[in-house]
């Protein structure tokens, strides 16, 4: 299994809890391995995944269900 990460910029601001939810529900996805944000980068979200599990895009479109804007960053 060979493991990649994508960092996700999500364009609203929301507080800390708000980004350990959306960040609890990107873990759950198949695939997922971790996933981080930082207080210090509060925009910022990095998700280590599997991508022969799911793709880059799936993960975005997690991120946006739960109510905020979103894009890739560095595709």
């Amino acid at each position: 299994m060979q493991m990649v990460d994508v960092t996700i910029h999500i364009d609203e601001t929301v507080d800390h809890n708000r980004r350990t939810a959306i960040a609890d529900t990107v873990r759950t996805h198949k695939g997922v391995a971790g996933v981080a944000h930082h207080d210090e980068k509060p925009h910022l979200m990095i998700v280590e995944y599997d991508p022969e599990a799911v793709t880059a895009q799936a993960l975005l479109q997690v991120v946006r269900e739960q109510g905020v804007h979103a894009e890739l960053v560095g595709l």
